[in-house]
């Protein structure tokens, strides 16, 4: 079995100020945002749509705010509700966690709104020119959650080759011993608890890292090197995540406040169900509308 590295979060001390691993990966993230922008410059068909630095610069700045608004926003919505409800002013403790992706998708979506009506784009073009920077930005706040040692997956087989102890988990894993015990007969696993005081669990943000990261960016990529009908890229996006996001839901341990959700599906995988519905409706769309308009070229490769 593998042994979660339980890395110190704090990456640096400065005086009274701790930099945490956490935030320094959203730094990563918005930064590769500003270097896969402006490889994405040197397209003719982006530089004929006349996309420039100055619009990557104000993107992130958009999307900065809809991503830390947005995301503690989700959080607080579709995750802990109940607990917010009566303790209200706990939201603005960002400090101590708690951001969900699909809020912070929904604030880069209204984020992006604005900048649109700003630059007088419609807003699918914003959407597709933006859609290829967000997959290795995912990655980076996924290593994130991986060095903090949490959202780990769910337990699995002490024999298979991807199995790790995580030590945050510990106090999960004594819970979990009580309420599976016919499992953990079969797998030996109270036995691994009594010498490791940890179980067996998938590392479900490698997989993240690895499928809503790296995966979904060379989709993305190639989708993205020519020209597609407006919205096609924005679909491909919406599917491709959904689909990462839905898959991984399997070996990721639900939230102890939700549990499995109906037909034992999670949270992350209700959520994901729209973005894939959605993102289907608006590839149709898409290339259906680019065939009605000559004008629009909807080349496939």
């Amino acid at each position: 079995m593998l042994i979660h590295p339980n890395f110190d979060p704090i990456a640096l001390h400065l005086g009274p100020l701790a930099v945490r691993w956490y935030g320094l990966m959203y730094l990563v993230a918005f930064i590769q945002c500003i270097v896969i922008g402006r490889f994405r410059l040197r397209l003719p068909y982006v530089a004929a749509q006349g996309w420039t630095t100055k619009d990557i610069d104000d993107i992130l700045f958009y999307g900065v705010l809809g991503t830390i608004l947005g995301g503690r926003l989700g959080y607080v919505v579709f995750y802990k509700s109940s607990y917010y409800l009566a303790n209200p002013l706990d939201i603005f403790k960002v400090w101590e966690g708690g951001m969900s992706f699909h809020g912070g998708m929904l604030g880069v979506m209204t984020a992006m709104i604005l900048f649109a009506w700003q630059r007088k784009r419609t807003w699918l073009q914003v959407t597709d020119f933006v859609a290829p920077l967000v997959p290795l930005g995912l990655a980076a706040g996924r290593f994130g959650n991986f060095i903090n040692g949490e959202l780990w997956g769910r337990v699995t087989d002490p024999k298979a080759p991807w199995a790790m102890l995580f030590q945050n988990a510990s106090a999960d894993d004594a819970i979990w011993l009580r309420t599976h015990p016919q499992q953990a007969a079969q797998w030996h696993l109270t036995e691994i608890f009594e010498r490791y005081q940890m179980l067996p669990r998938h590392p479900s943000q490698l997989y993240e890292i690895a499928l809503e990261g790296f995966a979904l960016f060379i989709v993305m990529w190639l989708m993205s090197r020519k020209q597609r009908p407006v919205g096609g890229i924005s679909a491909v996006f919406l599917i491709g995540y959904g689909l990462a996001r839905f898959t991984v839901e399997f070996a990721r341990e639900p939230d102890d406040y939700l549990g499995l959700l109906a037909m034992n599906l999670s949270m992350g995988q209700w959520l994901s169900l729209p973005m894939i519905i959605a993102g289907i409706g608006l590839l149709i769309w898409s290339y259906r509308r680019a065939r009605a308009v000559p004008s629009e070229p909807a080349k496939v490769s």
